[in-house]
């Protein structure tokens, strides 16, 4: 039995057109593998069948050996998976420091919620001095901060990040994902990052993905995929 995250010949349709086609990953965990592709080949389908809000046609998917396939992300959040989308996680309405307490709003161990609130406003700190507001009043890039600090509430051991670079400025981005590397340093964290912002995922992913028209392209290293050059050219857009 493999640890971390097996997928095996996962396929997804949708009517007739198939998103994903027979797709096999392992993610060991620690590891922060990156999914690159341009729209329409597959990336976010993936990310959306493993956190449940899609079914797969046919294939399986487990997280440490047990399947993470038809259940509630509820469920899932519990089972230590929590998949992050890219700004559309936050709720508009709840202010900051209320988005916050849904992140240890099932979980026992309160003394261990207010500390790991604390650690996600100290990876944030632009959030400490936006409690109060609500989180339609935030940038972008401040809801994508509170999503991921929200996450983390949850002691999470397998992120799925969906676009967290979507819409955001550059300088943004570099501060997100700069974030998301601290947070698998520090908390050995398993991440699945999905991105279309090739260079940026590269930057902080220990290994990349390659998807195609919903297929698995290549596999490798940062360095490998960089290096070559008909790769860059046909899929990574440079």
């Amino acid at each position: 039995m493999k640890l971390g995250l097996e997928v095996i010949d996962f396929s997804v349709e949708y009517g007739a057109v198939r998103a994903i086609q027979d797709l096999s990953l392992h993610v060991v965990p620690g590891e922060l593998v990156a999914v690159i592709g341009s729209n329409g080949s597959g990336k976010s389908t993936l990310i959306r069948a493993l956190s449940g809000l899609i079914a797969p046609s046919h294939g399986s998917a487990s997280w440490n050996g047990i399947s993470i396939l038809g259940k509630k992300p509820e469920e899932l959040v519990r089972q230590g998976i929590v998949h992050i989308s890219e700004g559309k996680s936050v709720i508009p309405e709840l202010t900051v420091a209320e988005n916050l307490a849904l992140g240890g709003l099932w979980r026992r161990d309160k003394l261990d919620v207010a500390i790991a609130t604390q650690e996600s406003l100290a990876i944030f700190p632009v959030l400490a001095s936006r409690l109060g507001q609500r989180a339609d009043s935030l940038s972008g890039g401040e809801r994508q901060m509170l999503a991921i600090a929200r996450a983390l509430i949850s002691r999470p051991q397998l992120l799925l990040l969906d676009e967290p670079s979507l819409g955001l400025a550059p300088l943004i981005i570099e501060q997100i994902f700069l974030a998301i590397s601290h947070l698998q340093s520090q908390f050995g964290l398993t991440v699945l990052l999905v991105e279309q912002n090739a260079m940026s995922a590269l930057k902080i992913a220990d290994r990349g993905l390659i998807l195609n028209l919903g297929r698995l392209i290549k596999t490798g290293t940062p360095a490998e995929l960089l290096a070559d050059s008909q790769l860059r050219a046909a899929y990574l857009g440079f």
